[in-house]
């Protein structure tokens, strides 16, 4: 079976950056399919423009019904209070999966409300922009990208297997875990780099002086290591509160590891930390999807 037949009615729950690029990939690969969304009266009219959604919908019981797949692309905290209203519109049938970046909050709650007929699957592209909206949706945004899934690769429900059918179908690899693993794993590769970043960032603006020195020194190197700092905080409030421990966990190491460079900037010992970093990146940059 192919996901354009299993799943011919998509509702789009948020139609901003991860929703809208989810829309735009679905629409292309599956034309035939019947997309709803559901968001601000605004967002809805530039989606409609994009191509990003066929149809929308003025609340979230109108743009469920009738879908067979039902793609929550809303905060952690507007997904959580999203979740009953959706669990009690979704047809018995439906698979109903989420973005949010952290999980085992999320699955917890999903748990009171998904006990029989639709069936709840965690989920969390690990693609994004620095900017968010639906003006800079992508239907390349998952291409090439890593999506975690709150399950086993063997569960039989057939719901989960057409889900991952379909995300290859757009570009991206699925990876099976499950959500207290998942939030650990985050803590340390997704949201320790967006606080270092905003912590570099930090650092910068308190050394700038008046003449405009270091920050007019910098070359692209900095800008590089910065790009998650033009993440807006709105975005990354509910990970912070919900998944707190494990970044907490996550900063400690870090501390650990550059009170370790700090002691050792005159010693041999720091080439090997430069080659263990070389490593890391060529694996990052040539690991096949």
């Amino acid at each position: 079976m192919t996901a354009s037949r299993d799943f011919r009615g998509i509702a789009i729950i948020g139609t901003g950056l991860i929703g809208g690029s989810f829309g735009l990939a679905v629409r292309r690969e599956f034309p035939a399919a019947r997309v709803v969304g559901f968001d601000r009266p605004d967002v809805l009219e530039r989606a409609l423009a994009r191509w990003a959604i066929s149809e929308s919908a003025s609340d979230i019981a109108s743009a469920v019904q009738g879908a067979d797949l039902v793609f929550i692309a809303l905060p952690i905290g507007a997904t959580i209070e999203a979740l009953p209203k959706i669990a009690a519109a979704a047809d018995a049938n439906a698979l109903v999966t989420d973005t949010a970046s952290t999980k085992t909050l999320i699955c917890q709650q999903a748990q009171k409300y998904f006990r029989a007929g639709a069936r709840f699957l965690g989920g969390h592209p690990m693609a994004g922009k620095e900017n968010s909206g639906i003006e800079h949706a992508d239907a390349d945004l998952f291409r090439g990208s890593r999506y975690a899934l709150i399950a086993s690769e063997s569960d039989p429900d057939p719901r989960i297997q057409q889900f991952a059918g379909l995300l290859r179908r757009i570009g991206a690899e699925p990876v099976w875990c499950d959500a207290e693993t998942h939030d650990w794993a985050v803590g340390i590769v997704s949201h320790l780099p967006q606080l270092v970043s905003v912590a570099l960032a930090h650092v910068v603006a308190d050394e700038t002086d008046e003449t405009g020195l270091p920050l007019t020194l910098a070359g692209p190197g900095l800008a590089d290591m910065l790009r998650l700092a033009g993440s807006p905080y709105e975005i990354w409030r509910d990970t912070c509160l919900t998944n707190r421990e494990n970044i907490a966990h996550a900063l400690d190491r870090l501390t650990q590891a550059i009170e370790y460079l700090r002691t050792r900037l005159a010693s041999k010992d720091l080439e090997q930390e430069f080659d263990t970093a070389n490593e890391i990146y060529r694996a990052l940059r040539n690991r096949p999807l």
